[in-house]
């Protein structure tokens, strides 16, 4: 069925009811979960923690700069330094406190996420959700076999009637709708009373889509779990969320801790490797300090629809895209709008049968991060919104500042090597320089460091991975792998920073999610600054100052290799290679493997052999079907 736009109108920056909700009450949380004074506390420590790190990083690199006083590229580097830094080490604090309420305290988690004890309830349940499926120019196929299981998962508890299914289209080219449309006919039986519904105009996009749900049919939910076309939750997750929500009506938003499903391509097998391991006590630790303001990532979570409906419309930017009209990055903004209502925000910090698929690609990498870019950067009209609560405030303003990490970083390493080249090398306390480096190398890596040491110390924890000798070779393949891919999506956001002023942009496009090969010359295309930087940079160096090289090396590596990087990680014969030796392998690829993904691993592989239509270069069927559980 296709609807035209909703024609209620969309708030404009200062909406009338721009104030704060209702004081929290009794100098408790809105829902009651903790004293307020205690996550003041924990702020002020977090803030502490934070600002001594950067002190002595900064004062560190004065040191080791000013032995002939501060010249004009000192001061450059010093700046950078101010604004790439902080990030960095708020990153290492959380994997610090998450890493000590996993193992150095009792009841670390209940410390963290004092509202999961309602999770562990048999209560019923009574409140009705919708179950809201976003499509826009996706694999239709794959979307409806995720929500099909999501389906018979929910009916599998007993509990499934209280949920339905709706599937909501921003689908405008022909042959995309039309796929949709003959998706749809085949996953009907398996999908029930599914409502599909498609808008003819894409007003405010994925964000505008659920807004007009919930302003035509909200009446009728209590809650509404929005899910991206590569989403799949299984159905006691959403259960334990539910009851999680009905115990605690003034949580507005319950996020699940979502990880990565398990892939036959290279490049996501690295990446959700060092996040599934690393991301345990980073999310721990910024959940005890986050408290009721915690994340919203748009999908794979619960959303309470009265105040959503009533309070998280997002505002339409005055002036034209990139910078101006509809938001793209619309999760963080209506979660600060949530608790700006008067009520919490919070995130389950455990793992949980809750999954997305990651990019198979340094392309769609990049181009899913530009996206993000673009989204946060509008974010700086809406830092003065009035009634937000400081700690919301922060976090727009975090999301913003995390992005201009990467042109400082790149601005850094240009004034350190015209410093190199200039002839102030002399200028330069060496010694202590190659302190710091070493310093701000290890600090970037202590979430990693978090994540190995917790998994040591978890009972079972490496034998999730296929054992100690996998996790330790993955381990070591993906951080040579961070390191190098890094320095590329730091200058291709640098490079679209510097065209957002001018109008330059990023669409809302479905991506390519199955495992497939990068051709050399797509690859050429996207990343030859990258190579053109690296390769040119490290000429002058070693012309200049060959000494430097050594320490030069992992950014000019990032750089100059980027192009055979990507080409090499999107390798379907890397992808089989990693699976069947259970390389970089997520704790699901091992036996036996939750029942969800066994059956959506099954349904694909069945419409695929059905079809004759599997994506070029994909290993068979799937991670869990070629051969990774064997591996073990």
């Amino acid at each position: 069925m296709s609807l035209p736009v909703d024609p209620s109108p969309i708030p404009t920056l200062t909406p009338a009811d721009d104030a704060p909700g209702a004081p929290d009450a009794g100098g408790r949380t809105p829902a009651g979960l903790q004293p307020a004074a205690v996550l003041r506390r924990r702020r002020w420590l977090a803030a502490g923690l934070n600002l001594a790190g950067l002190a002595l990083v900064l004062a560190g690199a004065w040191r080791m700069l000013s032995p002939a006083g501060i010249s004009a590229s000192d001061a450059v580097i010093l700046a950078c330094i101010a604004i790439g830094a902080p990030w960095t080490i708020m990153g290492a604090w959380n994997a610090i406190l998450g890493l000590w309420l996993l193992h150095g305290t009792r009841d670390g988690l209940g410390r963290a996420a004092p509202h999961l004890a309602a999770g562990d309830s048999d209560a019923p349940i009574v409140a009705r959700t919708a179950v809201l499926l976003c499509l826009r120019h996706e694999d239709a196929d794959r979307a409806l076999a995720r929500l099909a299981e999501v389906r018979r998962s929910l009916d599998a508890t007993g509990q499934g009637a209280a949920y339905d299914l709706h599937i909501l289209s921003d689908s405008q080219d022909p042959g995309a709708v039309a796929a949709e449309e003959a998706a749809l006919a085949r996953w009907r039986p398996l999908l029930g009373r599914a409502e599909y519904r498609r808008r003819t105009d894409n007003r405010g996009w994925k964000a505008g889509n659920i807004r007009e749900f919930v302003r035509r049919r909200g009446r009728d939910y209590a809650l509404f779990l929005p899910l991206d076309s590569d989403s799949l939750m299984a159905g006691e997750a959403i259960l334990r969320m539910t009851r999680i929500m009905q115990a605690h009506p003034r949580i507005g938003i319950l996020q699940s801790l979502v990880v990565g499903a398990p892939s036959a391509s290279g490049f996501a097998r690295l990446f959700q490797f060092g996040m599934r391991h690393g991301m345990r006590s980073f999310t721990m630790g910024a959940a005890w300090w986050h408290g009721d303001c915690g994340p919203y990532w748009g999908h794979n979570a619960l959303v309470r629809t009265a105040p959503f409906r009533a309070r998280c419309g997002l505002p339409r930017l005055p002036g034209r895209p990139p910078l101006g009209g509809d938001i793209l990055s619309h999760d963080q903004v209506e979660a600060a709008l949530m608790r700006r209502a008067g009520l919490e925000v919070r995130v389950i910090p455990v793992e949980g049968p809750s999954w997305e698929d990651n990019p198979t690609t340094l392309m769609e990498f990049t181009r899913r991060d530009l996206r993000w870019c673009q989204g946060n950067m509008q974010y700086l009209r809406l830092l003065g919104l009035r009634g937000l609560r400081p700690m919301s405030r922060f976090q727009i303003f975090a999301a913003i500042a995390m992005y201009f990490g990467a042109p400082a970083w790149m601005l850094m390493t240009l004034a350190g090597a015209a410093k190199i080249l200039g002839g102030e090398r002399a200028d330069v306390d060496l010694a202590f320089g190659v302190v710091m480096f070493v310093a701000m190398f290890a600090m970037s890596l202590v979430p990693k460091v978090a994540g190995w040491i917790d998994t040591a110390l978890t009972p079972g924890g490496a034998a999730r991975y296929g054992g100690g000798a996998r996790f330790a070779a993955g381990a070591a393949a993906e951080t040579v792998f961070s390191v190098l891919l890094a320095p590329a999506v730091a200058l291709r956001v640098t490079i679209f920073l510097a065209g957002l002023p001018f109008g330059r942009a990023v669409g809302w496009t479905g991506q390519s999610r199955d495992a497939h090969a990068l051709s050399w010359g797509d690859a050429a295309r996207g990343l030859w600054p990258q190579s053109l930087m690296g390769l040119g940079l490290g000429g002058l160096i070693a012309w200049g100052a060959p000494g430097a090289i050594p320490w030069a090396a992992p950014v000019l590596a990032g750089l100059a290799l980027s192009i055979p990087f990507a080409v090499f990680t999107a390798s379907p014969w890397l992808g089989r290679v990693m699976t069947r030796a259970g390389l970089c392998a997520v704790p699901e690829e091992r036996a036996p493997a939750p029942e969800s993904l066994r059956r959506l691993d099954a349904s694909l592989a069945a419409l695929r052999e059905g079809r004759g239509d599997a994506p070029e270069g994909e290993a068979p069927r799937s991670a869990l079907a070629a051969g990774a559980v064997r591996a073990a």
